[in-house]
């Protein structure tokens, strides 16, 4: 999840290897070319209207989503694709939706800057992650 910390990042505004990690998702958002600034606001606006409640912050460099003290989903920029984390990984309802995109066993996809984002698949996956939170949530407070 190191995103684009310690790589070298050609075409875009930051370099993380000479410029600090971003105060907020703001800035972390402003040190990329427009077009990919409007897809990861897209992304966040997304995320923000399914979870109005949810922290923004910044984690390993990259946005967050904190809920109920924990973290929630990340989302970063790179060169040619937004990545999102961590996703259902093996869960038979999302097999077909991350058929189109590339995956790793590490609980990510990838979505290319060339297309439109798919705001209906991250919807879904937002609000999976929301519920495994809740019930989260629910079992420490049984403790």
């Amino acid at each position: 999840m190191q995103a684009l910390i310690g790589k070298k990042n050609v075409g875009l505004k930051h370099n993380f290897m000479t410029t600090a990690k971003p105060k907020d998702i703001d800035e972390y958002i402003a040190g990329f070319p427009k077009g990919t600034q409007k897809l990861l606001e897209q992304i966040r606006a997304t995320i923000k209207k399914l979870v109005p409640d949810a922290e923004e912050t910044i984690r390993y460099g990259i946005p967050t989503f904190n809920l109920n003290g924990h973290y929630l989903i990340y989302f970063a920029g790179y060169k040619k694709h937004i990545g999102l984390y961590p996703v259902p990984g093996g869960n038979e309802t999302f097999a077909k939706d991350f058929s189109s995109y590339k995956t790793s066993g590490k609980g990510t996809i990838q979505f290319s800057l060339d297309k439109p984002m798919p705001l209906n698949l991250i919807t879904k996956i937002v609000k999976f992650r929301v519920k495994g939170n809740l019930q989260r949530t629910k079992k420490e407070m049984k403790k």
